[in-house]
């Protein structure tokens, strides 16, 4: 999911889990019903979501730059037939500096 290094003490994770089969479906998981059937021009009603933060997150290797943080998310949605990953980004995109990163094929985003 990502290259993010929590070991410095800077950043967290966390994730809220929205079981929605036969309940109300709160106004998060409408937002990503409408995403999807606004992007895929399709019906789509969740069964389950779940919604994975990571917030100030730095690069790794967190002990050469724990100012260059970002904050984005991966939401995992199925409606028991059909899956789909939302990838979303703060405001001004990726802040690490990639040339500072042990690896250089970065992406945004997934393959």
């Amino acid at each position: 999911w990502d290259n993010a290094d929590f070991s410095r003490g800077v950043g967290t994770t966390f994730y809220q889990e929205f079981s929605t089969l036969n309940t109300a479906k709160p106004l998060f998981v409408r937002d990503v019903e409408a995403k999807i059937r606004r992007y895929l021009r399709s019906s789509y009603s969740a069964a389950w979501t779940l919604k994975i933060t990571w917030e100030k997150a730095p690069a790794y290797s967190a002990r050469t730059d724990t100012q260059r943080t970002i904050t984005y998310q991966a939401i995992l949605t199925t409606d028991g037939f059909r899956s789909y990953v939302l990838m979303l980004y703060q405001e001004g995109g990726m802040r690490w500096d990639y040339t500072r990163l042990a690896a250089t094929n970065v992406l945004i985003g997934y393959t």
